[in-house]
């Protein structure tokens, strides 16, 4: 292969983003062709108004049994997380140590509840906390770890929250569409989702709320989405976000986890001294987080994508750069291991020959590694 033009390209970094629906692209071109305000009394007012309804249904659907009038359409995760955490007005907050970035600088003070080495979060740690202070109280724990793909047991932290009079807010971003959520069993009083996650366009997201708590809105000037927030709705986002939502399918994980776990057997016959974090909890099916010791985790990714092979090491929020991973150090992960650990994040449609092709490039890479490393150790 000349260098510089990539014969076979594998994208394998669907927790990234995914791609866009054919179901979702049609909405959104159908709905730029009515451009309809959803505030105008007018039909085509009234015919825009009628998208927005039924997509509240969608994405309320996505929860299983979550109210409609609930759904809180904003322009994405961060927004939404943003949303649940300032509009809430509770006079303390507490985040989880793993928390993607838009919670952690939502509130950059908000109060630390500690993981274990597996990344769940510790629950006596979490109930001592909210013992020692009586004030109202906030509680936002992700359901899935957008790095390393690791559940937490969302319910019993809802339990531990409702016990001590706390709401309770979850980020379900990345389990959305991959693993079963039912609003009941999480127990969560609000919900943030986006829609590029599930295949949908991307600038649109949701916030849901599962009970009648007071949210104040962080953009005031019209009585959108229910007066909690302002702003013309973005109506093909929110078509496209629709679409992406009614085309979900979870069952079809149950063979994407088997390419994930195939994947992690091939890497641990090749490299017994690779990592795979987070492996002994539950996981979302699709997401590995490997360490190749010894290599830079912006090494490899950058040579796996010469070779047409697409990765990320740990969140894609950062502008393209490669820093130490907050979750990985909350993880108590060596500095040697974390620095050199990669996200391979698979979808609906990832094939076979997609993780033959990473794990050809993958190993040869691996065997660069061990000769350097290896001529190092001579001279």
């Amino acid at each position: 292969m000349r260098r510089g033009r990539v014969e076979e390209e594998s994208y394998l970094d669907w927790n990234a983003t995914a791609p866009l629906r054919l179901e979702a692209a049609s909405a959104v071109a159908d709905a730029m062709g009515r451009w309809g305000n959803p505030s105008s009394v007018h039909r085509r007012g009234r015919a825009a108004r009628q998208t927005i309804e039924r997509a509240h249904e969608a994405i309320a659907a996505l929860l299983g049994n979550a109210d409609p009038n609930g759904v809180v359409f904003v322009s994405g995760g961060t927004e939404a997380n943003h949303l649940a955490l300032l509009g809430t007005g509770r006079e303390r907050v507490l985040v989880s140590a793993v928390e993607h970035d838009s919670v952690r600088s939502a509130l950059p003070a908000a109060e630390i509840i500690p993981v274990g080495p597996d990344g769940i979060v510790i629950l006596d740690a979490l109930d001592q906390l909210l013992a020692v202070d009586l004030r109202p109280a906030l509680v936002s724990v992700m359901y899935a770890n957008n790095e390393t793909g690791v559940l937490q047991p969302v319910a019993d932290i809802a339990a531990i929250a409702r016990r001590h009079g706390a709401l309770f807010h979850c980020d379900a971003v990345q389990a959305a569409g991959k693993v079963a959520l039912n609003a009941e069993a999480i127990g969560a009083n609000l919900v943030s989702l986006s829609a590029h996650k599930i295949g949908g366009p991307p600038g649109t997201g949701a916030l849901i709320l599962t009970d009648d708590t007071e949210l104040a809105p962080l953009l005031r000037g019209g009585g959108q989405e229910r007066r909690r927030r302002a702003g013309t709705e973005n109506l093909p986002g929110i078509a496209g976000f629709a679409a992406a939502a009614a085309a979900a399918e979870v069952s079809i994980y149950d063979r994407v986890r088997a390419l994930r776990d195939g994947l992690e057997a091939e890497i641990a016959a090749i490299a017994p001294e690779a990592v795979v974090i987070g492996a002994a909890a539950p996981r979302l099916p699709n997401t590995s987080a490997i360490a190749m010791p010894g290599v830079a985790a912006e090494t490899q990714v950058m040579a796996l994508d010469l070779d047409g092979v697409m990765v990320s090491a740990g969140a894609a929020c950062s502008s393209g750069k490669v820093g130490p991973s907050h979750v990985l150090a909350a993880m108590r992960v060596d500095p040697g291991i974390a620095s050199s650990t990669i996200r391979v994040s698979l979808g609906w449609s990832t094939s076979e020959a997609e993780i033959d092709h990473f794990l050809r490039v993958w190993t040869a890479l691996y065997r660069r590694g061990r000769g350097v490393a290896k001529g190092a150790l001579a001279a």
